[in-house]
């Protein structure tokens, strides 16, 4: 059975080996696991703080969050009573048994999250999304379609204005860890002291992006295809109309997060696609996606820069 229920979450399971767990909290992918064909013994590919909480009280630390509508602290009107990454990671999706495809190259669910009672008391604009988790034997795609559910018999019909991301917590060694292509584009650091500079941009002039030191990077305009290496293994991540990247990992700071693992920044570096700089604005009756397909790289594919 490649699709397994269970009380919190689903399984998915491949043929060869990978597989994959999904929350319903929050539709948080947990696991992913995958072999390459130099190592056939299927490998966890994402991190989960061992202090990350499950159960629902708060958002997972690790894994896959989907975060919707907003993209750090809200800034937009339509969000003034959201908290930070708005929603999405924090309410409980649907499932209702069907499975997307089931064959030889994968299996695939859809999740489901409409207005709730408690999202309506925060969160005035009509909405429905789709997450469509596919999982292959060397792959895992994440798919968030979002539909605004205003029709012209609201009124006045009103436009859904929002920004999303797919925040990947990439199983890696981050003294070791290495992003490309990144080079020559403009990114927003927030890791600055003051507004100012946060909102100043600066120019990326690293052939391959490290996170050796406190690093929380947002990149503008980005390639949509980014590949995450390290000695003897990486990823490589695709994204379809995400048309920026974040790259976080907060080092020695992470012992401020209450529910990250001592030393748990060492294991992972998190590459986001998302559209976080502006909003995304869709009309009544109007359907938007956005796509990641995340691949382990299968040869040695490492630049030599550090």
């Amino acid at each position: 059975m490649p699709v397994h229920q269970l009380q919190d979450r689903l399984i998915l399971t491949h043929p060869k080996g990978a597989s994959a767990e999904i929350l319903f909290y929050g539709a948080t992918v947990v696991s992913w696991k995958s072999a390459t064909s130099r190592d056939p013994h299927p490998t966890e590919r994402l991190f989960v703080s061992s202090k990350a909480l499950l159960d629902g009280s708060k958002p997972v630390r690790g894994g896959i969050p989907v975060v919707f509508p907003c993209f750090g602290a809200p800034t937009h009107p339509d969000h003034s009573k959201l908290s930070q990454h708005g929603f999405a990671r924090s309410e409980v999706w649907s499932w209702y048994g069907a499975t997307v495809m089931d064959n030889e190259a994968g299996v695939s669910v859809r999740l489901t999250l409409a207005p709730t009672d408690r999202i309506k008391a925060v969160y005035s604009s009509l909405f429905h999304l789709n997450y469509v988790v596919t999982l292959a034997e060397h792959q895992l795609s994440t798919d968030l379609h979002v539909e605004n559910t205003s029709t012209s018999k609201d009124f006045p019909p009103k436009p859904l204005e929002f920004q999303a991301l797919l925040h990947n917590y990439i199983r890696a060694p981050s003294d070791q860890v290495l992003v490309v292509p990144l080079k020559g584009l403009h990114y927003y650091d927030k890791t600055e002291p003051t507004e100012q500079a946060r909102a100043t941009p600066k120019v990326e002039t690293r052939a391959g992006v490290d996170v050796r030191t406190y690093t929380d990077s947002v990149y503008e305009n980005a390639p949509g295809k980014y590949e995450v290496t390290w000695p003897g293994g990486g990823i490589e991540i695709k994204a379809t109309h995400f048309k920026d990247v974040v790259i976080w990992n907060p080092q020695e700071e992470g012992h401020k997060i209450g529910d990250m693992e001592d030393g748990g920044w060492e294991k992972y570096i998190c590459v986001e696609p998302g559209y976080v700089r502006g909003f995304i604005q869709l009309e009544p009756g109007k359907k938007w996606v956005g796509q990641q397909v995340i691949s382990v790289i299968q040869d040695e594919r490492r630049m030599n820069t550090l």
